[in-house]
């Protein structure tokens, strides 16, 4: 039995015990947790050394500017901003953090979004950026800046900045109409002059936007915590369109809204020409949702905005009277072709001023175009490098051609369609005449005279100009098409998928091509014989064998809101023309 004493003596042992177990677990604990802080130390450093082996140093050729960017593709193509590559013409010289100065060749451009695409040569492949979803940013998510502020990286390393989103889908207002920053991203992390194109990345290393402006007026030309950058989803609309070689414009729905005295955002204004008006968009209509989202503001609207290219089309819904209303519309240009040119070559006050001359390795390179980037150079008016758009257009069309050589077939075709709920119809089409016959009706092609006038059948927008341009297009290529370039990519009427578009400009006529991406068939023509009116669509599917050439047997003509014709092929008859 254990007396009193021996009792006290086993319970202070126990308690002893008892201390030293939970001494000993959270020893084991804050290990852990040191453990852990130093495994997340480790792997955000390896994190930012991955990002920072694709981003870039960008200098004017003269030396005299700079700013940054970030590769994208193995092969060399990199973003930055339009108004870092401004000062330097159609090539500059890119440093890479492996010490190297590699030649760049300036690609496309986007003034209105501050946007700019180049193309870097000499090494094959390029490190590159994860792209991330801009649109999963949420506003307190650890991201950091890579750039080269200052031109402070003499070595080519560039400097990281960490910090947290501030905000997301914030509207910087243009200067006039150019450099507008729509639904884009606000950080805390140190932005400066010389950071403007280089990327933002998350906290996993994943590139959500590009960098471009900072609230620096407090306090002059230094960070104060508010910079911006355009957003990755905004640049993935436009992709295709800067790969082009063009310069670029941002798209207007061709109304004005402003927010009345109930708070709604309501159309001040609209344009009789435009596709918003020709959908039925009106004065005083309220606008409840565009592109997908709900607008409660006028910031709201030109977030959403900003965001697409000219041509794109945008689901809207707008109420009238009580009424909601539901449609898509085509949004136009927001500047004209010379207008926007003319923007662009008015002097403005340079936007990147380093307060370091750039490293001597940058400036011994003369003005002359570098021998590696020199065959990547093309001018040609209205374009920022027609050398891309030549090769993504003769690409276009040799993917085509290869799914069957279309200028193999006989010259004279013969098509005749059963037409859903209508009236059969014949098409009969040659290299300098065309005709069509529905019913008891007919209406034959005088290609002697202005094609844009002959809009038949009547009501239709010019359907039997779109079989003609389709076999001119097929039987002869883009040779028989006039002025031909690249568009980029846009979606399409039918079923909302992004196309390759071709536009061809013949005669009067305007008529875009889409190519369908993945197969590289032909899947839409749309016709404008006036750019105010509606153009006259065709659309392909159900491609068989005719010929040895892979041929639609399903078209679906379509003209505004109020013809439509579906039909389906009976027979192709071929043959080549008499002579």
């Amino acid at each position: 039995m254990l007396t009193e004493k021996n009792k006290s003596i086993l319970k202070s042992l126990c308690l002893a015990l008892v201390m030293a177990t939970v001494a000993g677990a959270e020893a084991a604990a804050q290990e852990s947790v040191l453990e852990q802080a130093l495994l997340k130390d480790k792997n955000r450093i390896q994190v930012i050394a991955k990002a920072s082996a694709a981003s870039i140093a960008v200098f004017s050729p003269d030396g005299k500017g700079g700013g940054s960017g970030v590769i994208v593709t193995p092969d060399g193509f990199a973003l930055t901003n339009y108004h870092v590559v401004k000062p330097c013409g159609t090539w500059m010289h890119c440093a890479l953090p492996d010490g190297n100065i590699y030649p760049a060749a300036l690609v496309g451009i986007d003034p209105t979004g501050d946007v700019a695409l180049i193309k870097l040569v000499g090494r094959q492949p390029f490190p590159t950026a994860n792209l991330g979803d801009s649109d999963q940013v949420r506003v307190g998510d650890h991201c950091f800046a890579i750039g080269n502020p200052f031109l402070l990286a003499t070595n080519f390393e560039p400097s990281v900045s960490w910090g947290i989103v501030s905000g997301v889908q914030r509207y910087q207002y243009p200067a006039g109409t150019l450099l507008e920053y729509t639904d884009c991203i606000q950080t805390d992390a140190a932005i400066n002059p010389g950071n403007s194109g280089g990327p933002l990345f998350n906290g996993q290393g994943e590139l959500i936007g590009i960098n471009g402006r900072g609230s620096f007026e407090k306090r002059g030309r230094v960070n104060v915590g508010v910079g911006y950058a355009i957003s990755i989803n905004q640049i993935r609309l436009f992709w295709r369109h800067l790969t082009s070689g063009r310069i670029v414009d941002h798209a207007t729905l061709g109304a004005i809204v402003t927010t009345d005295q109930q708070g709604r955002v309501v159309v001040d204004d609209v344009l009789s020409t435009s596709d918003a008006f020709r959908r039925g968009l009106r004065y005083d209509d309220e606008i409840v949702s565009f592109g997908g989202r709900s607008i409660d503001t006028v910031n709201e609207f030109k977030n959403v905005l900003g965001i697409y290219p000219k041509g794109w089309r945008v689901p809207l819904e707008y109420r009238r009277d009580g009424e909601l209303f539901q449609t898509v519309v085509r949004l136009q240009g927001l500047h004209s072709e010379d207008e926007l040119i003319d923007l662009m070559q008015k002097k403005r006050k340079p936007s990147e001023k380093p307060s370091e001359k750039p490293p001597e390795k940058a400036t011994e390179n003369s003005r002359s175009v570098p021998s590696e980037v020199a065959d990547l150079i093309e001018e040609r008016s209205g374009f920022a490098n027609y050398y891309f758009n030549r090769i993504a257009r003769d690409q276009i069309w040799n993917e085509f051609q290869a799914t069957g050589d279309t200028r193999s077939l006989p010259e004279r075709w013969k098509v005749s369609f059963q037409v859903k709920e209508g009236e059969p119809v014949q098409v009969a089409l040659a290299k300098q005449t065309a005709g069509i016959q529905w019913g008891d009706s007919a209406a034959v092609l005088d290609t002697a005279k202005d094609l844009a006038a002959q809009r038949l059948p009547d009501g239709s927008g010019g359907l039997l100009l779109a079989f003609h341009m389709w076999h001119r297009l097929l039987h002869e290529g883009w040779d028989s098409m006039g002025d031909v370039f690249y568009l980029g990519a846009l979606p399409s009427r039918q079923n909302g998928e992004v196309a390759d578009v071709i536009v061809g400009r013949y005669d009067s006529l305007e008529c875009r091509f889409f190519f369908d991406v993945e197969s590289h068939r032909l899947r839409e023509i749309e016709l404008w014989t006036d750019s105010g009116l509606d153009p006259c669509e065709l659309y392909f599917d159900d491609y068989r064998e005719v010929e040895g050439v892979w041929m639609p047997h399903r078209f679906i003509a379509k003209y505004g809101d109020t013809f439509q014709w579906d039909m389906t092929v009976q027979q192709y008859e071929m043959d080549e023309v008499t002579r």
